[in-house]
């Protein structure tokens, strides 16, 4: 059975896994080295504040993850805190792991945060808003891969 786990440290296995998967995603593309980008998840993994990151772990394996930030989009500085790097392993995708991990947000940062609102930037639409997310509007990333995309907003307290 899956379950998500705040990570405070990881296993040189678990680090070499969640460095490969950024790396591929958005490191290498945005022109970071493979040891910047470990670097930046060894240094994502705070036990209080941010950066904090969770891995969705299926039967003790790291499968995924996501991480709350203060900052996940430069020209934006004024809005935090986000939620970044929501990502599965690209098997095990399609099989309920991505709502897994999604569902389990709110609660993960009304528990381990103070702040009332979540903040996201996808180019995604109608994913988000299943897991009750406010579309806010489109927003100018000046990304290479997808300039415009979508910004989102979560409501922490209930």
């Amino acid at each position: 059975m899956a379950e998500i786990a705040k990570m405070t440290s990881a296993k040189k296995a678990d680090l070499d896994k969640m460095t490969g998967w950024m790396y591929t995603w958005w490191g290498k593309e945005q022109g970071f080295s493979r040891e910047a980008v470990r670097c930046y998840i060894e240094h994502g993994m705070s036990a209080f504040g941010l950066p904090q990151t969770y891995g969705l772990l299926d039967g003790g394996e790291l499968i995924g993850m996501y991480q709350f930030l203060y900052c996940d989009l430069e020209v934006r500085p004024d809005i935090y805190p986000w939620l970044a790097n929501v990502y599965i392993e690209k098997e095990r995708r399609g099989r309920g792991f991505g709502r897994k991990l999604l569902e389990s947000v709110r609660d993960s940062a009304a528990r381990n945060t103070d702040f009332e609102h979540l903040y996201l930037f996808t180019a995604h639409n109608g994913l988000y808003e299943k897991y009750g997310w406010e579309f806010v509007s489109e927003i100018d990333t000046f990304e290479k891969k997808y300039r415009i995309q979508r910004l989102y907003r979560l409501g922490l307290k209930r």
